[in-house]
């Protein structure tokens, strides 16, 4: 992996990304904490925390989580009373959510119906794993209702944590296969204010290492 940085706007990212058919091979693979209903209890309370945020802003209504995973997300939603719906590549995961009664799909964010449908849209460490990240941007703000939510959250290049995991030579996200992006709050920011997302509300994700969370609004 070669990672680059932009000259202009000092975005980072690695230099090519892989092809559909490798792709394909990729996500054919699930790592346990990736499987439907993983470690279910502890992942509902770290949900939790990032539904409650959400719901400060909207209230119910369908809620779309891409790359659902564990499917924690949606399962916590569902406490709040919103309606859950979910998108993933794996398509074993989808098979399972549905067997569980939940509306989900094995398809591309961009390739979605449904335009103005989603009250909230969940990219929970989703964007540094799209190529070109633009494409997903743009699906949300046509799947979003005017005044819905967006909540993202991914590695912060530009907090203290990632800097010390990098002084250290033990910065777990360099090497990540799936990541083709590293964005800083900053750089986050910009790109949200490009396709006409307001953020609105910033936090630290309990999720993984070196995390942000970032709530933004659909005007």
């Amino acid at each position: 992996m070669t990672w680059r940085r932009c000259a202009s706007c000092e975005h980072v990212f690695t230099e090519g990304y892989f092809t559909d058919e490798a792709a394909a091979v990729v996500f054919s693979k699930i790592h346990p904490n990736q499987t439907v209903g993983h470690d279910a209890e502890r992942a509902r309370a770290v949900s939790a925390h990032m539904v409650a945020r959400v719901a400060r802003h909207v209230a119910a209504g369908d809620w779309l989580d891409i790359g659902f995973g564990n499917a924690s997300l949606l399962f916590t939603a569902a406490e709040w009373g919103f309606v859950p719906v979910g998108s993933d590549l794996r398509q074993q995961n989808v098979e399972r959510l549905r067997s569980l009664g939940y509306e989900a799909y094995a398809e591309r964010m961009e390739l979605l119906k449904d335009s103005g449908r989603f009250s909230v849209i969940s990219l929970a460490d989703v964007l540094e794993h799209m190529p070109h990240p633009r494409l997903g941007l743009e699906a949300a703000w046509r799947l979003l209702r005017p005044g819905g939510i967006m909540l993202v959250s991914m590695p912060n290049i530009d907090c203290m944590v990632w800097k010390l995991l990098d002084a250290a030579k033990a910065n777990p996200y360099w090497g990540e296969i799936e990541h083709y992006h590293n964005f800083g709050r900053r750089r986050l920011y910009a790109l949200l204010g490009e396709y006409g997302f307001l953020p609105i509300e910033y936090g630290i994700s309990e999720r993984y290492r070196a995390c942000m969370e970032v709530i933004a609004r659909k005007p």
